[in-house]
């Protein structure tokens, strides 16, 4: 069964973004990421998936943080998750958001609450 973990907190630092879960996660096993991205409409959350040796871990990035989001992808900044004591870089996270963004705006399989928030969120001026 795949585990999944909010990442709630988003801080700058060292023009880095760093986003934290609140929660004190259980014991994931060693986590890496795999680069990919998926959309959780329901949750208006965008999931970047990371993967341990025998699950996948889904790390959901809440609408509450996409003001930092934005910032890092325009200004191309490095973005990691801090979970318990391991900090892993989410690669392949903008390249990932981006392709997300053009096939969400415009698009009502997302849902009319999801492509609103995507807009007024990432690409309104």
């Amino acid at each position: 069964m795949n585990k999944r973990i909010e990442l709630t907190k988003a801080n700058m630092k060292n023009e880095t973004l760093v986003l934290e879960s609140e929660e004190t996660p259980s014991e994931f096993g060693e986590l890496k990421a795999k680069g990919q991205m998926l959309v959780d409409s329901d949750h208006l959350a965008f999931i970047y998936i990371l993967d341990t040796s025998d699950a996948f871990v889904y790390a959901s990035l809440p609408h509450s943080i996409w003001p930092e989001l934005r910032m890092a992808k325009e200004k191309s900044f490095p973005i990691m998750a801090k979970i318990g004591e391991d900090v892993i870089e989410l690669v392949d996270l903008i390249d990932e958001l981006t392709y997300l963004l053009e096939n969400i705006k415009g698009n009502a399989n997302y849902g009319e609450e999801m492509e609103s928030k995507v807009v007024e969120a990432f690409l309104l001026t």
